[in-house]
């Protein structure tokens, strides 16, 4: 039997050893913080599938219904209509899914879990970073249904497989860049719905004010002025010229300018409502 004298040597021996110091961990690089939290993005669709839908059901539904409801009425063909509108319904459901980031970012806030995340000794933007990249992969996987979608339903680019790939690469730069507003967003609201209406308002005008589905010419002269400052309306306008086989050099430019100023812009002051936030 082990008396309390016994016990005691016990723990006076064991106790230096446990509290002995030894080799940290090496801690994980920026990169590698970043895509372990893209991965749990990714993972959390595994535990709630609804977040898929905008990712698969939305752009099977937007393609479906603007082109055979609208497609008679405004271009007098259903395969003349869907030419012209599935650059703007690509643009459209990417941009839309976008909303999302800041209303995960809120509902990780909401349980706590961000705080638990800011205690790790990690790369601090690696938390929004990641969420980015893993949504950046759910608009990849909406883009690719939109364009199979369309090619099913007689969609042909003339731009070849560069031209898509190049659009999708703008489109999903400018949307990567647009997700920092709603993480702002996110952190100054309250509660994820006030985020979602909030950013379904600020999305909605710039969405529908723009030449995704129709033409800007068949606007009033004031309303066509409007959509001309857009940067919605650029970036269909790039991307259909890119599917049409053009180079628009001087739209890339100016959408990678804009990217890069949301950026600068929204990334730092999100990285301060994120270490300041109570």
């Amino acid at each position: 039997m082990t008396t309390p004298s016994m016990a005691s040597q016990a723990v006076e021996t064991s106790l230096p050893s446990a509290l002995a110091p030894g080799d940290r961990p090496t801690r994980p690089s920026a990169l590698s913080a970043s895509l372990t939290f893209a991965w749990r993005a990714l993972r959390k669709m595994r535990y709630v599938p609804e977040q898929l839908f905008d990712a698969v059901f939305q752009p099977i539904v937007f393609t479906l219904l603007f082109t055979y409801l609208f497609g008679g009425a405004l271009a007098g063909s259903t395969g003349e209509y869907l030419q012209f509108v599935l650059p703007g319904i690509l643009v459209y459901t990417v941009v839309f899914m976008t909303m999302y980031t800041g209303v995960n970012l809120n509902t990780d806030i909401s349980r706590g879990v961000a705080d638990r995340f800011r205690s790790l000794p990690v790369w601090r933007p690696a938390v929004i970073v990641g969420a980015l990249i893993g949504d950046t992969v759910r608009y990849t996987l909406a883009s690719t249904i939109v364009l199979a979608l369309g090619l099913v339903l007689g969609y042909r680019p003339e731009g070849d497989v560069v031209g898509v790939l190049i659009s999708l690469a703008l489109v999903l730069a400018f949307s990567f860049s647009l997700s920092w507003i709603w993480t702002t967003l996110g952190l100054l609201m309250q509660t994820p719905n006030a985020v979602l209406w909030t950013s379904t308002l600020l999305m909605l005008p710039l969405a529908f004010a723009s030449n995704i589905f129709v033409d800007p010419a068949t606007m009033p002269s004031w309303l066509e002025t409007a959509v001309g400052y857009n940067p919605i309306t650029h970036l269909v306008s790039a991307v259909r010229d890119l599917m049409a086989g053009d180079m628009p050099g001087q739209s890339i430019a100016w959408l990678l300018g804009a990217s890069a100023a949301l950026v600068a812009v929204f990334a730092p002051l999100t990285m301060y409502l994120y270490e300041h936030r109570r």
